[in-house]
């Protein structure tokens, strides 16, 4: 037993097993994806055509980086996206990926980016390095600009790893990034930005 799990109340852990052992689905999630995830609706007709999305990938990992690239067009046509408003970019690597992404929010021509990219751990602590500022660069820009941003840099420990998160269909993650981006362009018009 760890320390972090001597250190839990009694009450805490008795709390969390009974959330989450046994639980009915609620009806609004079953069939979701996730445990947990309560679906967002499905979108109305014409509520994503005239959206202008940027998707900007890395040149790195290109296998892995070009099936969630799929994944991100296939979202954005089950969302309705023109595909003439979809506009691709690409950048060197994970660790220019928020300068990038920075550009074409600040350029006001999008309603919302995806940036995809695949960073696999090696031997030295590089992964860290550029994993850590690319996603805390890329968090930074969506809240400079207030920008939905979809997150779909993969930050894996192997390549077999990437693989299993970029398979066709809506598990891929690129078409995650990419569903979560249009979640936050419905609520932001929601809330009237």
């Amino acid at each position: 037993m760890s320390t972090v799990e001597r250190s839990v109340p009694k009450a805490v852990k008795k709390a969390v097993q009974k959330a989450t052992v046994n639980k009915p689905q609620p009806a609004a999630l079953k069939g979701a994806h996730k445990s947990g995830y309560a679906a967002p609706p499905k979108p109305a007709k014409g509520e994503f055509k005239a959206k202008r999305i940027a998707v900007i990938a890395t040149r790195w990992n290109v296998e892995i980086v070009d099936a969630l690239s799929t994944g991100v067009h296939k979202c954005l046509k089950d969302w309705g996206v023109a595909p003439r408003n979809v506009e691709t970019f690409l950048a060197p690597g994970a660790f220019e990926l928020p300068l990038a992404v920075s550009a074409l929010m600040k350029s006001g021509k999008f309603d919302g980016v995806v940036a995809l990219g695949a960073v696999i751990r090696g031997d030295t602590p590089h992964f860290e390095y550029v994993a850590g500022e690319c996603s805390r660069g890329l968090r930074e820009a969506a809240q400079i600009f207030g920008t939905p941003l979809g997150f779909g840099v993969l930050t894996v420990n192997t390549a077999e790893q990437a693989f299993e998160r970029c398979k066709p269909g809506k598990e891929n993650k690129g078409y995650e990034a990419a569903a979560a981006m249009l979640e936050m362009i419905r609520l932001l018009d929601q809330i009237d930005v």
